[in-house]
């Protein structure tokens, strides 16, 4: 018995089943590059959609938190829980009142995010550019285009809060569905 033989095994687990269903995976990559694509052509509305989703998410997070915190109410952290279970709820109300307002704050947040995820990824490529051989270039130009969306992003604040978001998710939900509708083209035949 080897020890490559649980791995090995697990492989094939997750091959059989992904090939059982693969049908499913496929129309699930198909409805996310339907989604995908009338995000990037209805940016606009991509963005409303995903600020009322996230404020809804924020709203019920808040809630069950809010819950889950009085109904625990002896645990340590207490205080923390419930300021944290009411800012939670106050962002969704906020979100879901008011998702113009909303959309502006969601893109800072993006934009930050970028910037931080592209200095994160310069940092990485040059510090590992010794061990990563050529392809440190690929990771460099990975931060510098992450840089480059936060500057655009930026410089046409506020206009750009209006389809900034639903862009980038419909590009997203875009990638992700060409690639389970590979995934699951692959799948059609046992492995």
């Amino acid at each position: 018995m080897t020890i490559n033989q649980p791995t090995d095994e697990l492989s094939r687990a997750v091959a059989n089943a992904i090939h059982a269903h693969w049908v499913l995976f496929l129309i699930e990559g198909i409805i996310l590059v339907v989604l995908g694509a009338a995000a990037i052509i209805l940016p606009n509305i991509a963005t409303l959609a995903f600020t009322l989703l996230i404020g809804w998410l924020f709203l019920i997070s808040g809630g069950v938190g809010l819950v889950t915190t009085f109904w625990m109410r002896q645990v340590p952290g207490f205080w923390w829980a419930l300021v944290s279970a009411v800012i939670a709820i106050a962002a969704g109300v906020i979100l879901i009142r008011w998702p113009i307002s909303g959309t502006l704050s969601l893109t800072i947040v993006l934009i930050a995010f970028f910037v931080v995820e592209g200095v994160a990824t310069i940092m990485y490529a040059v510090e590992h550019r010794s061990q990563l051989s050529g392809r440190w270039g690929w990771m460099l130009a990975s931060g510098v285009v992450d840089l480059i969306l936060a500057g655009i992003i930026f410089a046409g604040l506020p206009e750009t809060s209006t389809w900034a978001l639903g862009l980038l998710v419909g590009i997203n939900l875009l990638f992700g569905g060409v690639a389970m509708i590979g995934m699951a083209l692959a799948a059609r035949h046992p492995a």
